[in-house]
């Protein structure tokens, strides 16, 4: 039986299966896209970020969101949680309970993470992984993309004359971005750039660089096997993962920290909670007997 992985998120490109045209309701609004050019329009970083919302939490509705006190929820907070701003973003996370290896970041902040992927992953590697996102959206790989994304589909009735609103988009659009934003494609200079951002920010706050190479060596062989032929197609514009484990390696040993790496124990339950039992502390007469 083949398993289906999806893009994991844009961070490595090294999956496709999407799920998302499953997963968003395009309803009864979809009207189609605006089947003419769209020239000479503006769209803003904010125009992005709030398209880029939009969309996230379209899909937020539409996909199991882990609860506030579900151990993926916990997991993800204490290993990222603290790391909520930089510079000109802020960060926002949740967890999505699918299986698929997947995690993607968009233009106003906002960070998905599957539950497949905290399966496979320690948090070292989660680590690596969310700061590479993360590094698309701090270099505006994000916003690009979906600005791309609604040149193409010209979604917006008199975009042309500059005077549409994102408030204008339908359903069935703000789907299409969705479905654009799990699917978007990098290039090989964008992706090494949000690898050299993982590892300049696991190396800034003190975590093991070397869980990089880890994160694309377990990519690597996921696409081994069965799923190979399809995968080298969805790589073909696309480093490979081998390649980018080496990359990663090298800056380890370019710095002097280069140590294989060991994969930790993967957790994702939440934690026990302790008993305390208190002793009553019992207290003895003396007796004392007196002679006659």
């Amino acid at each position: 039986m083949k398993k289906k992985f999806i893009v994991l998120g844009v961070l490595f490109a090294a999956f496709g299966f999407t799920k998302m045209n499953a997963q968003i309701n395009f309803g009864d609004k979809a009207i189609g896209a605006v089947q003419k050019g769209v020239t000479g329009f503006t769209f803003s970083n904010a125009d992005a970020a709030a398209l880029s919302k939009a969309a996230v939490d379209k899909m937020d509705t539409e996909n199991e969101v882990a609860s506030a006190t579900d151990p993926y929820t916990l997991r993800l907070n204490r290993v990222f949680g603290k790391y909520t701003a930089g510079d000109g973003y802020t960060l926002n996370y949740k967890v999505y309970k699918l299986k698929e290896v997947n995690a993607f970041a968009t233009a106003d902040g906002s960070v998905r993470v599957y539950s497949g992927l905290m399966d496979i992953m320690d948090d070292n590697e989660l680590l690596a992984v969310i700061g590479h996102e993360i590094g698309h959206v701090a270099n505006n790989d994000s916003r690009d993309a979906i600005k791309a994304a609604y040149r193409k589909e010209a979604l917006l009735e008199g975009a042309a004359s500059q005077s549409a609103t994102i408030a204008s988009v339908t359903d069935s659009q703000l789907g299409k971005i969705g479905s654009a934003i799990i699917d978007s494609k990098f290039s090989r200079k964008q992706e090494a750039e949000a690898d050299l951002f993982s590892y300049n920010f696991l190396k800034k706050n003190g975590y093991n660089v070397n869980a990089e190479e880890s994160a694309f060596r377990i990519l690597a062989k996921m696409s081994e096997g069965s799923q190979a032929s399809f995968i080298d197609q969805m790589m073909s514009s696309h480093p490979d993962s081998q390649q980018r484990a080496e990359d990663a390696k090298k800056r380890a040993e370019k710095d002097g920290l280069y140590k294989p790496y060991v994969q930790q124990k993967i957790v994702n339950t939440a934690p026990v909670a302790t008993k305390t039992t208190t002793k009553k502390a019992t207290t003895t007469k003396k007796t004392t007997t007196k002679k006659k």
